[in-house]
Order: C-alpha cells, then structure tokens, then sequence
C-alpha cells in the first residue's frame, strides 16, 4: 500500500423529488452585495412562490452570511467551492436581481450535466437584466446548453408557461424569427464594395487595440482569443493600468486645465461640491482630465486604433472614474492633446474607446469608425448596457421603448445639444470610490444602427439591426432616469422588428453598439457597407429584424 495522499472526493448527494437548486451570482465589492440584497431576497421570494404554485421547491445551493449582509456567491473560488456540493445532475435556477460578476459561478455552470435555467428581475433600479445577459453571453460562447427568462414580478404568463416549459421539458423555446443570416447578394453594390476594400485594407495593413488590462467584471464573453482576432487584421496591445496610472503623473497642472478649460468654453456643466467622498470635486476632474491626456499619449506611442480601459477592480482605488475620459475619446470634437514635441494626437478624429474593455465592442467600434469615416458620417459610437425599458404611448409613439445606458464612453455628438446640454455628475459612491464624472445627458433622436460582436461555437459572430432613438417628454424620461441611474446618459430606442422578448432571448452580451446616421436611408446604407465588411472580415453576419 502507498503512502501517497490521494485525494478523496465526497459525492453530493441528489436533490429530492421536485427539488430546484437556486445560486446567485453578486458582485466582488462587498458594498454593492450589502446593499443590493433586500432586492435579491424580494426577488428569491417571488420566484420561490413561482415554483410552488406549479408544485416545486426552491431550495438555496448555499447559505446567507449575517456577517455580510447578503447571500451572493461573491468570488470565483467561493463558486467552486459551491458547485463541489452540487449533485451534477441537480437542476439549478441561477437567479440575478442585480449586477454580477459572471466567473463567480461560470466554471461550475461550464462542468453542471443538469437543466440550468437563467432568471432576472425585470427592473430598471436592480441590473438583473444586465448582469443575466452577461452572464448568457458567456455561457453561449462557453457551450453551455442552458434556458433564460424573465419577469416584473414572476405573475405574468409569459414567465409562468416558460418555467411551466423548463421544469416538464428542460427547456424553454423562444421565438427567434426576426434573425437571419445575412446574404451579400441583396446588398447595394456600392455598400458592399465599400465594405470589401475597407475589410482588405484592414487585413493589410492591419490595426491594434490597446487593451488596459484584460478580462473586466469576469465578462468572459468580452474577450476576443488572439486566435479569432488576429485573422481579422486586429491584434491586442496588451497594455497596464499601472502604466496609465504612471503615464497621469507625468501630465502638467496646466495641462489638465487647458483640457478643463476647453470643456467649460464649450458649455459642459460640471455638478461640483467640496465633499470628496460624497460629490464631484475640481480635485477629481483635474484628474480625470490628467487621465485623458495620458490615455491618448499611449494610445499615440503604441500606434493604437482603438483602446480600452478595464477600470473597475483597480484603478477604482487609485484614480477616479474613466467615464468622463471615455466619452471625450469616442467623439471627433475633443479637447487637444499632444505629444512632447507639440504634435497633435488624433487630430480631427476619434479614438474609439471600448468602456470596461468589451473587447467585442472595440472590434465593433473599430469596424464602425472605418464604415462611418468612409461614407463621411459623424463616426462616433459608443457601446450601452441593455438596461431596461416599457411600453410607452404618447404622441405618434405606442411602442416598447428601450432605456440604453452606459456609464461612460457615450460621446457629445450623441447628446441633444451637444456638450452644451451635457452634465458631468459625481459616479454613484457604491461602484466609484473615488468620484469623477461623466459625459450626462438625453441622447438626440435619430437614425441609428446597433450590433454586437460575440464569440459563439469557436468562430466570430454580429448580430446587427436597425433602431430609432426617440425623444420622450421631460416627465417621462425624468421618471425613467429615477428607475435607473440618473447620472448615467439615457438613450431611448426602438428596435425595429425586434421585440422585447426576441431581443432578450438572442442577445449574447449586456452590452450592444450604436451609432447615428442623418437619415433612415443612409444608415440602412451604412449598415449593409458595415455588414459587407464585417462578413469579408470572416465574422458570421446575422440580420435582425426590418
């Protein structure tokens, strides 16, 4: 007999006879988890009566801490270690009230044989809906065979029969004919030899994303593997947020004030106090804009096309928020920076900027900013969280309206009015220790094209469609921005030929892509020339809705 410790393992033992397992997903922060868990538990309740009336229990995979104030899986060692208590063969309701970190529970999910079926909470102030999408994209791109729904309040009928479908079959069966698979031979000629010549110009002479720090949130499904990039004629530079950090340093007092200067001249509103913990403060736009001069400077010295910064978990101890960098990157009208020797960077020209490095967004802006440059349009575009919406009727609307909302990365050019009609307000304290701003506002109604690179059965894929943004009356959109985050920019759309729950079931991330064209026609133009380049790219195309 050897004296070799071999590991044993403990089987889990089955789950009863009508038994769900529920898991939650939360945050890393510890202050988001205290203080999003009255929704969670409000939410577990109403699911948990859900189960009951179709004659099922719901029972917790793991236990709420007094200690912490909540229940969550709050780490990826902690969603291991849950997941070795799992009967494999247990079917598991993950349920998400609010943001998650997705690789919290992404490897036990990856390896579970059982029925898994993803839940949220229909909600504008509790981000379930974006941490579930999140947390679907990178299941999808894990191969993870899985079903998802969602609801207000777990009552309505298309939740009932839906769960009623998954707890009998062990899978749910959503409507997904408004997708199809894009076919070059409808397209304009001259669109798709625009997009053509653009696609071998890129692979030729080939163009670089500069990544700060890789891997955001746990958002595996915003990573690109080099494998699929590179073919592309994209390739990363894989730069530090220690480096940005470093790189502020060395920018001037009054190089950050010419760069406040310049917003101020152009009528950004900044909401300012003098409470560093509690309000946006001289002291945090200073730094931002230090961070802005930085980013531009080491996108300059690595010959980057496209950047983007992780920021969260990080630089969130260090500096304040990037938001407010973020926006003035993606817009063509920005504040000057330049190099040593007095060279301006970027002149006259964006520099996409992917917000919490969604790799499939940079690609996307990357792909957009050529398109859009190309057909001589305003190539400013900026990716939003899929964050909420509700059927609104009012004048010549009666339709479900879409609240899309990012933190940061949203351009001027995208706000009615301009940086004149902007607000720069201090970041919620639960997610930004630190302050800073962004770029607030209602963005303008118009024409406008969406899409989302993802990463789907090992290849490249887009989904791309066609929106309207439209503008809702001040009361309304004021009551919407108090049902989300009101420092946020709000962008009210419509999907064309797209409904709610299409979307919702089709969607491989939380994040989508915008950006506006002056007519309905010419952004029906600007998408098939996107379309064309992106097929000629080797991305699978996929058309959505009209």
């Amino acid at each position: 007999m050897s004296s070799y410790a071999v590991p044993v393992l403990e089987s889990p033992a089955a789950v009863a006879p009508g038994e769900i397992l529920l898991i939650a997903s939360g945050d890393l922060r510890q202050s988001a988890n205290k203080v999003c868990w009255p929704a969670q538990a409000e939410m577990e309740k109403q699911l948990t009566e859900a189960l009951r009336a179709e004659g099922f229990t719901l029972r917790r995979a793991h236990p709420y801490s007094a200690d912490l104030g909540h229940g969550f899986i709050s780490s990826q060692r902690m969603g291991m270690d849950v997941f070795t208590k799992i009967h494999p063969d247990a079917p598991v309701i993950v349920a998400e009230a609010v943001w998650q970190y997705s690789h919290n529970v992404f490897s036990g999910l990856q390896h579970h044989r059982g029925p898994i079926l993803t839940v949220a909470n229909w909600s504008g102030q509790w981000p379930g809906l974006v941490g579930m999408l999140n947390l679907n994209g990178c299941l999808h791109k894990g191969g993870v065979t899985f079903s998802t729904l969602w609801s207000k309040d777990f009552k309505d009928e298309f939740f009932r029969s839906g769960l009623r479908q998954w707890l009998t079959q062990h899978a749910i069966e959503h409507d997904s004919s408004h997708v199809r698979d894009l076919d070059l031979s409808v397209l304009p000629s001259a669109e798709r030899e625009l997009g053509r010549s653009l696609a071998r110009d890129l692979k030729t002479r080939k163009a670089i994303l500069g990544v700060f720090d890789e891997g955001c949130m746990g958002m595996y499904n915003a990573i690109i593997e080099d494998y699929l990039l590179n073919p592309t004629g994209v390739y990363k530079e894989r730069l530090s947020q220690s480096a940005l950090v470093a790189a502020m340093a060395k920018v001037t007092d009054s190089e950050a004030q010419a760069v406040r200067n310049w917003l101020d001249q152009r009528g950004l509103t900044f909401v300012t106090g003098a409470n560093e913990e509690t309000d946006l403060t001289d002291r945090q736009i200073l730094g931002q804009c230090k961070m802005y001069i930085a980013a531009t400077r080491i996108a300059d010295q690595f010959g980057c096309d496209a950047i983007g910064i992780q920021y969260q978990l990080g630089l969130t101890d260090l500096v304040p928020a990037s938001d407010l960098v973020e926006g003035l990157l993606n817009n063509v009208e920005r504040p000057p920076v330049y190099d040593a020797n007095g060279r301006e960077l970027y002149a006259g020209k964006a520099l996409p900027h992917f917000n919490e490095v969604d790799e499939c967004a940079g690609l996307d802006a990357l792909v957009t900013n050529r398109v859009w440059s190309a057909m001589r349009l305003d190539p400013a575009t900026t990716l939003h969280d899929v964050r909420w919406g509700e059927h609104y009727s009012g004048g010549d609307i009666d339709e479900f309206v879409w609240v899309f909302q990012i933190s940061g990365a949203v351009p001027a050019s995208h706000i009615a009015g301009g940086y004149a009609k902007a607000r720069s307000e201090r970041q919620p304290i639960i997610y930004f220790r630190l302050g800073g701003g962004g770029l607030n506002g209602v963005c303008k109604p118009g024409h406008v094209v969406w899409s989302r690179v993802f990463v789907e059965g090992g290849s490249l894929h887009v989904d791309l469609g066609r929106a309207t943004a439209v503008e809702l009356p001040a009361e309304e959109t004021a009551r919407r921005l108090k049902s989300v985050t009101p420092q946020w920019p709000i962008m009210h759309t419509l999907l064309h030929g797209v409904t709610r729950d299409q979307f919702m079931a089709r969607h491989r991330a939380n994040h989508l892509n915008v950006a506006y064209a002056p007519t309905s026609q010419v952004a029906d133009q600007a998408l098939a020339a996107k379309a064309s380049m992106m097929a000629e790219l080797g991305i699978h195309v996929h058309v959505c809705g009209d």
